[in-house]
């Protein structure tokens, strides 16, 4: 036996030499109904064999490109086969449970693209769903990325390679999707647009990406939901909330959907804060997508979902220890008053694709979005500061015990947001020998009406605080002041504004072999033009052109290597938010902002440890003009709008990814990023998201013996950003940074039955495809990561303290899946 395992080893190794390029693989891990690892099961299809190991796990290279049948036997077992079509160096994990009573059988097709030459980063959606994080789903993985940052576990915004939130495209079934206008902390947020059950494609390109997708500086994610194929069913549950969703298919096969039903309440997480409160929050969506194939070569589908967050937040007390163990200080806070936020969104999209021949196609989309949104508080904040009781023995050990300023804050806001966005699409695309040509325009119509009325009045002692803007000074107690009482913040603007957007592209992909060495090229361009107008609005009709290149070589090596080059100026005309200033009004002249991006990268796989890895390289290189300034307050971005500023933004980004644990996929990532701003010609400094260093882990295990019993780790560690500066501070005069973010959340995970052919013999489980019972803990280590600075000032001393607000801290969560 040890002979015959040998010899299949050898063969294996040497046809894997000799057609790598025109081979597939498959792997995974092989039980029984006890979920007991099977050793010596026999894979074989037309041209291979391989036997399973002692931990189960079998790999076996197969033809690409064509439909084979692999078959699974083993002494004392039935027989299972599987149908697969992958493509070249596809590689597919097929884990499978085997009895002595039954055969089995199971089909899979899988046509993805590869996208490396394009720089696009693909993901599992099935992986998506395990692994562990404060804001589960597709934007958690994401932050694992190198050049992908975020220090705000609740909210599901990133920003990516120096950008802001603003600068992300997100697209779900080629349609752009948006974020809420007047979210200004993570725990407002709720739920992500995207339903990761509902998901079948996840692609991300971190920049540089082609013409064919729209105007914005950063990056682009693109979902596209399933297209099922028969019933199935969805049902997640833990104490952050639930779903459920459900595939449906008609029995003539024309009609399919999927849909999906979701609620969270972030109670678990925000109760972990300083801040005690009052915290009931609602977030609630419904999403469907409906296919309809009306002929071989016409179809149809439609997106919508209806989303509400209804947000009440009444914070009671805060007591913040900060300091240093020789002079340990504390803040103590006294609430009254409450929040009152409600965002409601509508989303309706339709897409036909008509197949107008075997090498050319048409789409038409079109696309509604309708939010309604209301931000409504009225906070008094009365503080103490103080030196904090450090004797163990004392009955007020922990308390302040010496105070050495008091105060109070009081916080207004009436604002209220109604937008309406329409979209009008037709996209063509051309096969023509090894040439693909691309082209689309587009018009968009967006209306907004906004009324923002806010103010912030701060009291220290007695005395009333004025922006440090107003002249003249108020020097009080020093000197009398009898000038007017103002707040120390207050924006009042209403704003009727109207956008019409007219985009268009065109783009040229061909692959070529040079020799042996095979290249491709992308050429396109986007164009923009735009006006804005409204009540006492009038602008100026802009345009702006985004010519882009790409090109990438795979050479015959022996080394498995791909180089890629990337090019393109990446024009981001001002969306409703970026014509705002910081007074509330709107300025319609605002330009398009402006980014040349240059990124070279590679791409290389290897074997180690006899298992396949991933290695990706990508430096980059960004110049950008007309920049527009902002302030970021915890996940809330005020503009200047007035693009007085140029940047840049270089980094370097590593990615290790592969097989760490046999069977399972995990990654490593390292990132390197400064980017810096000047502003009227001032001198560089510092952008608000010049995070300098990332790292990254996302890790996958399970016990050998015990393959059920999984474990999901995901690690983050960010370098601190600027920010948490006081109010109306000059950038210049304060290049404050906040604290490292370290956090680590882990996953426990049993599974009571796993994806595989056929279903399970007993009773209770026989209509299950999954069924999994997870424990997880967030932030893992207990560490206290800063978002802001709560700045308190004492007129007697002219001191100002900076007390950080911290997130969340160690949070232990329960979670059930089940499919059917």
């Amino acid at each position: 036996m040890n002979i015959f395992k040998s010899l299949c080893c050898v063969v294996f190794f040497c046809v894997g030499i000799t057609s790598f390029a025109q081979t597939a693989f498959v792997k995974g891990i092989i039980l029984d109904e006890k979920n007991s690892p099977i050793e010596g099961v026999n894979v074989y299809c037309s041209n291979a064999s391989v036997q399973s190991d002692k931990n189960g796990f079998y790999q076996i290279a197969i033809q690409s490109n064509q439909n084979v049948t692999l078959e699974f036997t083993h002494i004392s077992l039935k027989k299972a086969t599987l149908k697969v079509s992958l493509k070249p160096k596809e590689v597919y994990v097929f884990n499978i449970y085997m009895n002595d009573k039954e055969e089995q059988m199971g089909e899979v097709v899988i046509n993805n693209k590869k996208k490396s030459v394009q720089g696009i980063l693909t993901f599992e959606a099935k992986d998506i769903r395990s692994i562990p994080g404060a804001n589960a789903g597709i934007e958690n993985v994401l932050k694992t990325l190198p050049g992908v940052n975020s220090n705000n576990e609740l909210s599901t915004q990133y920003s990516v390679r120096g950008g802001n939130y603003d600068e992300n495209l997100v697209y779900v079934n080629e349609m752009e999707v948006y974020r809420p206008f007047l979210i200004r902390s993570g725990q407002q947020e709720g739920l992500s647009f995207v339903n990761t059950d509902l998901v079948q494609n996840i692609d991300f390109s971190a920049g540089g990406f082609q013409a064919k997708y729209g105007d914005k500086m950063s990056s682009v994610l693109d979902i596209t939901y399933r297209n099922p194929t028969q019933f199935g069913a969805a049902l997640e549950m833990s104490f952050l909330g639930g779903s459920l969703a459900f595939d449906a298919v008609s029995k003539n096969k024309k009609w399919s959907a999927v849909t999906g039903v979701r609620y969270r309440n972030n109670s678990l997480l925000v109760n972990s804060q300083d801040t005690e409160t009052n915290y009931t929050p609602t977030f609630a969506d419904i999403q469907t997508n409906i296919n309809y194939k009306a002929s071989a070569k016409w179809q149809w589908s439609f997106l919508g979902n209806i989303s509400q967050n209804n947000y009440l937040y009444e914070p009671l007390t805060r007591q913040t220890n900060f300091g240093t163990t020789d002079a340990p200080m504390a803040l103590a806070v006294y609430y009254q008053g409450k929040e009152k936020d409600i965002y409601k969104t509508y989303f309706g999209a339709v897409k036909t694709t008509y197949q107008v021949s075997d090498s050319f196609s048409l789409k038409f989309i079109g696309s509604v979005f309708h939010t309604i949104e209301q931000e409504y508080f009225d906070i008094l904040a009365q503080y103490r500061l103080g030196e904090v009781d450090t004797n163990i023995g004392s009955y007020t050990y922990g308390d302040i015990q010496y105070t050495r300023g008091v105060g109070s804050q009081l916080n207004h806001a009436r604002n209220d947001l109604d937008a309406l966005i329409a979209n009008l699409e037709i996209k063509g695309l051309k096969n023509w020998r090894q040439n693909q040509i691309e082209w689309g325009v587009k018009y968009t119509k967006e209306s907004i009406h906004d009324r923002i009325s806010e103010w912030e009045v701060i009291d220290s002692a007695g005395f009333s605080i004025r922006p440090p803007i107003i002249l003249p000074k108020n020097n009080e107690p020093y000197q009398p002041y009898s000038g007017l009482l103002v707040p120390y913040q207050s924006v009042r603007a209403i704003n009727f504004t109207d956008i019409d957007r007219f985009s268009a592209y065109g783009q040229w992909s061909r692959k070529d072999v040079v020799g042996t060495n095979e290249i491709w090229y992308n050429l396109g361009v986007r164009m923009q033009t735009w006006e804005v107008s409204g009540d006492n609005l009038d602008g100026n009709l802009q345009t702006v052109f985004s010519p882009r290149a790409q090109f990438a070589i795979k050479p015959d090596w022996k080394k498995d290597m791909l180089f890629r080059f990337t090019v393109g100026l990446y024009n981001q005309p001002p969306f409703y938010r970026e014509l705002r200033d910081y007074n509330g009004v709107v300025l319609p002249d605002t330009k398009a902002q402006k980014s040349l991006n240059i990124v070279l990268a590679n791409d290389y796989s290897f074997k180690m440890w006899k298992r396949p890895f991933k290695l990706v390289t990508e430096a980059y290189y960004k110049n950008m003009t007309d920049v527009n300034t902002y302030t970021v307050d915890n996940v809330r971005i005020r503009y200047a709008a007035n693009n007085n500023a140029v940047a840049y933004a270089q980094g370097l980004d590593l990615r290790l990814n592969g097989e760490f644990v046999p069977g399972t996929d995990s990654w490593v990532s390292f990132g390197y990023l400064k980017t810096e701003e000047n502003i009227d010609d001032k001198g560089y400094i510092a952008r608000p998201t010049d995070q300098r260093l990332k790292f990254g882990l996302l890790f996958q295990d399970y016990m050998p013996k015990i393959p059920s019993l999984k474990l999901y780790l995901n690690l983050v560690y960010n370098t601190g950003l600027p920010g948490g500066s006081p109010s109306y501070s000059d950038p210049y005069l304060y290049q404050n940074r906040l604290n490292d973010y370290r956090r680590a959340d882990v996953g426990f995970s049993k599974v009571f039955i796993d994806q595989k052919v056929g279903m399970s013999t007993k009773k209770f489980f026989k209509h299950f495809k999954e069924l999994s019972l997870g424990f997880e803990i967030f932030n893992l280590f207990n560490n206290q990561n800063a978002i802001t600075n709560t700045w308190v000032r004492d007129v007697y001393t002219k001191t100002e303290y900076a007390i950080p607000n911290y997130m969340t801290s160690r949070v232990f969560n329960l979670k059930m899946n089940a499919r059917l």
